[in-house]
């Protein structure tokens, strides 16, 4: 049995999480999850808040608590989203032999967006290929804004 660690470093401009499964396609799920996770729950509670401010009544607890459901299930979205491709990206370089180039993360977010397009429950051909293909040329995209 292995066992999980964790490990969290936080500075003013930073924060880095290291979650050390034994198994590195969940290690790198995980960390994709955790850190776009965040970014979800905190991109849903700033356009929460926002809202909220631009209401003229007091503030209710049920105001605070739309904000926190709507933060937390934001933050699961994004996360497990991130966490797919994260996880294709990876499988994808080890099974090109441990090359990791864009092409990995073409397929990743073609696999990815063809993934999202079916979760909706209407599923049709050509939503599946423009969801795929706009994933793919996103992820491609961000691939290639690394090396700059």
């Amino acid at each position: 049995m292995t066992l999980t660690r964790l490990s969290v470093k936080a500075s003013p401009n930073c924060t880095n999480f290291l979650v050390d499964t034994g198994n590195p396609l969940l290690n790198c799920t995980l960390d994709g999850v955790l850190k776009i996770g965040g970014v979800g729950a905190a991109h849903a509670a700033t356009q929460e808040t926002y809202s909220w401010m631009r209401k003229e009544q007091p503030t209710t607890r049920r105001d605070i608590e739309k904000i926190v459901k709507k933060a937390g299930k934001e933050g699961l979205q994004w996360g497990m989203v991130a966490g797919m491709y994260a996880g294709f990206e990876y499988g994808i370089g080890k099974a090109r032999k441990g090359k990791h180039d864009w092409r990995n993360a073409a397929v990743g977010g073609a696999l990815t967006g063809a993934i999202l397009s079916v979760s909706d429950g209407r599923l049709s051909q050509d939503k599946l290929v423009r969801t795929a293909i706009t994933a793919s040329a996103l992820a491609t995209a961000a691939e290639f804004l690394k090396i700059f």
